[in-house]
């Protein structure tokens, strides 16, 4: 049993069977030791290997040719994962952001790594989620890397990945490029991460986030998570397998899905580029940071989304999961432009929502068409939606919206230019409501009006303008305790 020409180590000459039954475990971990000591690429030849934790070292690659499978196998006979770190994690976060060798593929402190090829990871017998991650033997991630660098993972299709399909923490220059995941929990979260790029991906999570920024504890150090490129992905929220048989189907789950900064986020967020992104039958994009971390510097362009709920979520909270003594962070400088929303649910329409003392700061929203599906009236939506400064943030958690279109509160140099708010079916709420705002400009802009109601709501407002729009042409509101355009 050894290498093949060219520093390839095919795991069948290491005794792994590849027959779905036998567990290939300790043959796959051979032909990455036998690798690892001179570098080289870990073959596995079309077959499906069932398998527990493997350990990924420096310097190597993993290559799943056409039609080759590792499968997670189920814990039997004593059998199982390799058990969570001991000492590990802290009260920050959750279990399944605090351990790493309690998953199907894992590495610590490496560099130099790739996983590739045209097969697939299948973490048929991974836990997703409760008390049965920390049980012994179990498994909960599908790869879980943790302070690496210079790692590839690209081509292959992963299934059912536990609680996250990837799990990368502290790991720089990282690239994921052409996978396909469609998966039962969370299926990319980048946590604390420096010089991230996301390509060409496709994430199917019904239950739970597709592609999510994170900036935890879990280091027990405050990290960023900076210099990240999201580009030319597809996140969608089908029914748990339908996304992979191409079926599409929509009965039988939630509607999660979605691109997400947090909710985890004792450090920052800085330095992101988003751009030529597809949501459908899911959740919109969800900018978060609510434990003490700072949000800013972000640009987002060319998103389309079809079905969504809550297209634009922007929330600056107080939460503050982490170590005493931090205070709220900040949410500023972030541009999205040239976003094309269609049948979006009107009860969660697009929401800026700071907290009393902390406004969001300096968002510019441009050549958008924000299309709802309506028939809502203000008696449908709770019209003074509650602070919940320290909540768990969701779309959902103010309740339905009194704005069809925006609803912003506690923000600070917010710009609309050439953004169209429009209705399906008519509805009689405003189509901009702002509470506790300074310095609003609404350029260029249009809404859909039932005749008698508003287009602007505006509620502890100072200096507010409208310039060149529809069906309000201009105006100009130095301070305002209410008023009504």
């Amino acid at each position: 049993m050894g290498s093949q020409p060219g520093r390839f180590f095919d795991v069948t000459k290491f005794g792994a069977k590849g027959d779905g039954r036998a567990i290939d475990t300790a043959a796959i971990n051979r032909a990455i030791d036998a690798a690892a000591t001179r570098g080289g690429t870990v073959y596995f030849p079309a077959g499906t290997y069932a398998s527990y934790s493997i350990h990924l070292k420096s310097n190597i690659a993993l290559y799943l040719a056409a039609n080759a499978t590792i499968l997670a196998a189920a814990p039997a006979g004593g059998q199982g994962y390799d058990p969570a770190e001991p000492g590990a994690g802290n009260p920050y976060q959750d279990f399944g952001h605090s351990h790493w060798h309690n998953s199907l593929i894992w590495g610590e402190n490496l560099e130099n790594v790739t996983i590739e090829g045209s097969g697939k990871i299948d973490g048929k017998g991974l836990v997703s989620g409760g008390s049965a991650e920390s049980a012994p033997l179990n498994g909960n991630k599908a790869i879980a890397l943790k302070l690496c660098r210079n790692v590839a993972i690209r081509d292959i299709t992963i299934v059912n990945g536990g609680h996250f399909g990837i799990l990368p923490t502290g790991v720089d220059n990282f690239r994921i490029d052409g996978l396909v995941i469609d998966t039962n929990r969370d299926g990319i979260n980048i946590d604390c991460c420096k010089n991230v790029r996301i390509a060409n991906t496709t994430v199917n999570s019904p239950n739970d986030d597709a592609i999510v920024l994170k900036s935890t504890y879990a280091l027990n150090q405050v990290r960023d998570t900076e210099n990240v490129t999201i580009d030319n992905c597809f996140v969608s929220g089908y029914d748990l397998g339908t996304l992979v048989d191409g079926t599409f189907k929509t009965a039988g789950y939630g509607r999660t899905g979605r691109v997400k900064f947090g909710t985890e986020s004792n450090g920052g967020f800085r330095n992101i580029a988003i751009s030529n992104v597809v949501f459908e039958h899911c959740r919109g994009l969800a900018l978060e940071t609510v434990d003490g971390g700072w949000l800013e510097d972000v640009t987002i362009s060319n998103l389309t989304m079809r079905d969504v709920q809550m297209p634009l979520f922007l929330r600056l909270g107080a939460r503050l999961r982490g170590p005493a003594g931090i205070t709220a962070g900040f949410l500023r400088r972030v541009s999205i432009s040239d976003v094309t929303t269609i049948d979006a649910d009107p009860r969660y329409p697009s929401c800026l929502a700071g907290i009393p003392g902390h406004p969001i700061e300096d968002v510019k929203l441009s050549n958008i068409r924000h299309h709802l599906a309506g028939g809502l009236t203000p008696g449908d939506a709770v019209q003074n939606p509650p602070e919940l400064e320290n909540a768990y943030p969701e779309p959902s958690m103010f309740g339905t919206l009194p704005a069809y279109g925006f609803f912003v509160r506690h923000a600070r140099g917010i710009s609309w230019d050439n953004v169209d708010v429009r209705f399906g079916k008519p509805d009689t709420r405003p189509a901009y409501v702002l509470r506790d705002v300074i310095d609003a400009d609404v350029h260029h802009c249009r809404a859909d009006q039932v005749a008698g109601t508003p287009t602007f709501v505006l509620d502890d407002v100072a200096d507010f303008r409208v310039s060149d729009g529809r069906p309000v042409p201009e105006a100009r509101v130095e301070h305002a305790d209410h008023q009504e355009l």
